[in-house]
């Protein structure tokens, strides 16, 4: 006899496309103004000095520059410096 129940198949379980979430551009990675730096579910990366955050927390540039990340109070901090 089988010692676990079987589970049984599911229905209509539709795979959907993933958010593409995450970074787009690394640190030291040149940026022109409006360019999507990273993409998150809640405000995991904090804004710093020359960039944005979207309705949906997105991160993306205010300026032309270079993207650095810091750390402060435990959270990292996504900047934009200019050249």
């Amino acid at each position: 006899m089988s010692h676990v129940k079987a589970g049984g198949s599911t229905r209509q379980h539709h795979q959907r496309p993933g958010k593409r979430l995450g970074l787009k551009k690394s640190g030291g990675q040149a940026v022109t103004t409006g360019q999507i730096i990273l993409r998150q579910k809640g405000q995991v990366y904090k804004a710093g000095t020359g960039v944005g955050v979207g309705r949906d927390y997105t991160i993306f540039s205010m300026i032309k520059g270079i993207v650095t990340f810091t750390k402060m109070h435990g959270k990292t901090v996504v900047n934009v410096l200019s050249k």
